[in-house]
């Protein structure tokens, strides 16, 4: 009996072993690459809230910890335009490290310097990959430096970047530092105490301070917002509203407190917790789940790790912390001779810009540029299965470089997967009257590249979407929480008809303020090679003047543009034209040049000052087609250094030097853009807005 018992006691304990170990296993895929939830060891709002920047404490050795889904350290580069590895990282820290010495610095930026294109056209599968290089933003004594680093020789060419203004990226690392800044410092804890929150309930976000003025100059700085984290997850919804701190992210250094909203009482938490476990259960039910089955498998491959191959696409695709996503050298299959034919070079995310509306001194600075000043791709966490992302769907890592230059893995930054909706991408059915019995339809089928970007309370969906037809559909979603503004004000009634609230009153004590989201995408199409031009298709009325029973019709009128200037288009909708690049080289069995067009859906234009510094900064918004001569160095719409820039490094700058693009290589810029006037008290809120880019029917397929 006794000999049954200890049996019996050892399996449970082996039973234990096996749980621990396959615990501690699987740990990875759920909080090993999420330090910031590691360093919290309690329940509070605070440790479980939706921000993911913030640790319970700053530790500034700690690094995310590598995926063990896939161990990337023994990565090598299969393709010129391929990501670099950690060992090549490795190489170019100790660079880094020799040119600095004993000085402090911080990496803003550490990512391959692409070889020319000529290059990377040139190249083939199974050829030497040509010299692979680094491409360094790096801070150190006060100062910014760009520079390339020969990963095989350690030779440094730097560039000089004195006469652009501005600074690279906010680090994470800038982040966690300055947002304890405030807590050491006597006035700030007096004035949120004041207010009714205990400091240890406080939480500061850093905000970018735009630029508004030669004063601003010499100081790279953040202003902190901040909310109390008691009684909810969803802390946006609990402002200390007109608390602004303001810090400089080299000294970190308590520049100035400005509190000037103490007659703001701070919004109820009562109903603002986001999480479905807070939700009303009984009214609130989630839908059964819903997946696609692909029995014999995926139709696409990823070779290489980067290599996309799907019907008769193929692509190279990397995640990026600036871009967050880049589609190269997209190509497809000619249905006819079997050959793969140019469409696009690049194309990715290169700005976005977010102004609120709001001129008092807590707001009129919120006019962000979210890529060049936080990192689209830095902001993109791991996606989550079955959520974000489908059933039958891949992931793709990314390898970033912390403020040290040591690498790290994002797990799980982008997907891939097939979408299939239950539409036809074609169908036709022959009357009976005609005689014919003929039904003939074909399932809409794409494949979505996607990544997710969580920038404090908006979350960003990018879809970069492919059809078998050519046309290639690029979807921004935006969801998450919309920050709000704190007010004295219960009710409409309360309000004088000539105040401005700069929004809407959506709840006790809460307005939200109005705000737009622009983002601008780089699309250098070669299409069936490197010269192309770009023509405006105007769409007029014309009369018959008695020639017809007709009095009208419509005339097409085609104007190729000759200079960047005259591809500056402001659309509209009386006024309508259609956009195409084409290829003047090349032509169609019947004679027309083959091409694409830029079909845009779901627009909104800034209504700014073209001097206001924040439009000054983000002009690519001025217009939503602009079209360039191809510049290597001109890629990101609101300047290189966006972070404070005075807006003299970008596209407006660049398209107004009226270069000629007439059968040339030639980039495309669009700017989606969507308005928002918030109608809801900021729980999940979801929009979207897409451009598509289309092959020209008998054009080009």
């Amino acid at each position: 009996m006794e000999g049954s018992n200890f049996l019996r006691c050892l399996f449970f304990i082996f039973s234990a072993v096996l749980l621990l170990i396959f615990t501690v296993y699987n740990l990875p895929n759920h909080l090993s690459n999420k330090p910031e939830l590691l360093e919290c060891t309690t329940n509070s709002p605070w440790c479980i809230s939706k921000n993911r920047i913030l640790g319970k404490k700053p530790n500034f050795l700690h690094k995310p910890t590598t995926s063990l889904r896939h161990d990337h350290t023994a990565d090598v580069p299969h393709h010129p335009l391929d990501p670099l590895t950690i060992q090549e990282i490795n190489k170019v820290q100790k660079v880094i490290k020799s040119l600095y010495k004993d000085t402090v610095y911080s990496v803003h930026s550490l990512v391959l310097e692409e070889p020319d294109k000529e290059v990377v056209l040139k190249w083939k599968k199974g050829d030497d990959l040509p010299p692979r290089k680094a491409s360094v933003i790096a801070r150190a004594a006060g100062k910014s430096y760009v520079f390339t680093v020969d990963i095989e020789t350690d030779e440094v060419v730097q560039q000089d970047t004195s006469h652009i203004s501005g600074y690279p990226l906010i680090t994470l690392e800038d982040m966690k530092t300055a947002i304890w800044a405030p807590f050491s410092h006597s006035d700030f804890n007096r004035s949120i105490t004041s207010r009714g929150v205990d400091p240890k309930d406080a939480a500061c976000l850093p905000f970018s301070t735009g630029w508004f003025g030669k004063e601003e100059d010499g100081r790279r700085i953040v202003k902190l917002e901040c909310f109390t984290t008691q009684g909810t997850a969803n802390f946006y919804m609990r402002p200390i509203e007109g608390i602004i701190v303001v810090v400089d992210l080299d000294t970190n250094e308590v520049l100035e407190i400005v509190d000037k909203g103490k007659h703001i009482p701070i919004p109820k938490a009562a109903g603002t917790d986001y999480r479905l476990s807070a939700e009303n259960s009984a009214i609130i039910k989630l839908p059964n789940p819903i997946s696609m089955e692909q029995p014999n498998g995926p139709n696409f491959v990823i070779e290489d790790e980067h290599l996309v191959k799907w019907a008769n696409w193929e692509f190279h695709l990397k995640p990026d912390p600036r871009a967050g996503v880049m589609i190269s050298q997209a190509r497809i299959r000619d249905s006819e001779t079997g050959k793969m034919r140019n469409v696009m070079y690049k194309g990715f995310s290169s700005e976005l810009f977010v102004p609120y509306m709001d001129p008092d001194e807590a707001w009129y600075f919120k006019t962000y540029m979210d890529a060049g000043e936080y990192g689209f791709g830095l902001q993109s966490l791991a996606l989550d299965p079955l959520n974000d992302c489908p059933r039958n769907a891949e992931y793709m890592d990314a390898i970033f470089a912390a403020a040290d230059g040591t690498p790290y893995v994002r797990s799980n930054m982008i997907c891939v997967f097939e979408r299939y909706s239950g539409d036809a991408a074609w169908r036709h059915t022959e009357s009976p009257i005609t005689g014919s019995e003929i039904r003939e339809a074909r399932p809409k089928i794409s494949l979505v590249a996607r990544m997710v970007a969580s920038l404090a309370n908006y979350d960003y969906v990018v879809d970069w979407e492919f059809h078998a037809d050519g046309l290639i559909h690029v979807k921004v979603s935006l969801t998450g929480i919309v920050i709000v503004k704190g007010t004295s004000y219960k009710n409409m009634n309360q309000v004088n008809g000539e105040e401005e609230l700069y929004g809407t009153l959506l709840s006790e004590n809460i307005i939200g303020v109005v705000h737009d989201h622009y983002i601008n995408f780089y699309l250098d199409m070669d299409i069936d090679g490197l010269d192309n031009s770009f023509v405006n298709v105007h769409l007029q009325r014309e009369y018959t003047n008695g020639k017809s029973p007709r009095k009208s019709y419509m005339k097409v009128n085609k104007e190729v543009a000759k200079t960047e200037k005259e591809a500056q288009i402001k659309l509209s909708l009386y006024n309508p034209s259609e956009f195409h690049v084409i290829n003047p080289n090349k032509k169609t069995k019947v004679g027309n040049p083959v091409g694409y067009k830029i079909v845009p859906a779901g627009t909104a234009a800034s209504l700014l000052d073209p001097e206001d510094p924040p439009q000054k900064r983000s002009a690519f918004t001025n217009n939503q087609i602009w079209v360039t001569q191809y510049n290597k160095s001109e890629q990101w719409s609101g300047g290189l250094f966006a972070y404070q820039s005075h807006g003299e490094d970008t596209l407006q700058v660049w398209s107004d030097r009226d270069r000629p693009i007439e059968n040339k290589d030639i980039v495309l810029w669009y700017t989606l853009g969507l308005s928002s006037r918030p109608v809801s008290r900021g729980l999940p809120y979801n929009a979207h807005s897409v451009v598509r880019l289309r092959p020209q029917t008998g054009e080009f397929l």
